[in-house]
């Protein structure tokens, strides 16, 4: 009985570690996202003296790949100027 109470424990344990791990992932996978759409309108600004509009001129001109099933961006543009706000949210 204490072997079988032991066994529930230790896979209990072993799925938190888990789903922790995968939810870590999930977190670096927005950041390094956010960094690639940042980078991407760098680029574009200093090839084109401004900052684009939106993060869909980035990905027709500049080859920028999104998965938007894994993540929900937020690209906000202020001015051509001033670099984009960028959200990125793991769904």
């Amino acid at each position: 009985m204490l072997a079988l109470v032991a066994a529930v424990i230790a896979l209990a344990v072993a799925a938190g570690i888990a789903w922790g791990s995968q939810a870590m992932l999930r977190e670096q996978g927005a950041v390094s996202v956010r960094a690639s759409i940042l980078d991407a309108a760098q680029q574009c600004c200093a090839i084109e003296g401004s900052y684009p509009s939106s993060l869909t001129y980035l990905e027709e001109h500049y080859g920028l790949v999104v998965n938007r099933d894994e993540y929900a961006i937020t690209y906000e543009s202020y001015a051509a100027n001033v670099p984009p706000a960028v959200r990125v949210v793991p769904r």
